[in-house]
C-alpha cells in the first residue's frame, strides 16, 4: 500500500511492526523495532555519510531498533530494504528492551502498556 506523506513523497506501509525482531541483511546485527518512520527522517549529514553505492532510498520506511551485535548494544536507524525477519527465536539481550517491551509466552516482544500509543 502506498500513500502520500505531508511532503508529497509517496510512502509504503511498513513491513515490520513494533516488537518485530529483525536482522540487517548485510551487517551482523539484529534488533527489535521500537519506532517506525514512514520515510527517512534523519539528518542529511547522516544520510550522506553512507557510501553512495550502499546508500538507501529515502522513500521507504526507516526503523528505530534496539540493536545488538556480538560486541555491543546500541540504537540503530535502518531502511526497510536492509532488514529481514529474524526467525531464530533467540532472545535479545539489549538492556533497553525491558523498559519498552515485555516478552510473552511465545517469545514475542509486546509493548509495555505505558509505551503504547
Amino acid at each position: 500500500m502506498t500513500d502520500l506523506s505531508p511532503t508529497g513523497i509517496q510512502t509504503r506501509t511498513a513491513k515490520f511492526g513494533l516488537g518485530a525482531v529483525v536482522r540487517h541483511r548485510i551487517y551482523p546485527f539484529r534488533g527489535v523495532v521500537f519506532d517506525v518512520d514512514p520515510i527517512f527522517d534523519n539528518t542529511e549529514e547522516w544520510w550522506l555519510a553512507i557510501p553512495e553505492e550502499v546508500r538507501p532510498r529515502k522513500d521507504q520506511p526507516f526503523y528505530h531498533l534496539l540493536a545488538e551485535n556480538a560486541e555491543s548494544e546500541y540504537v540503530a536507524y535502518v531502511s526497510e530494504q536492509n532488514l529481514v525477519p529474524d526467525t531464530s527465536g533467540e532472545a535479545l539481550r539489549h538492556a533497553g528492551i525491558p523498559e519498552v517491551f515485555e516478552r510473552d509466552s511465545d517469545g514475542a516482544y509486546r509493548l509495555r502498556s505505558a509505551h503504547a500509543n
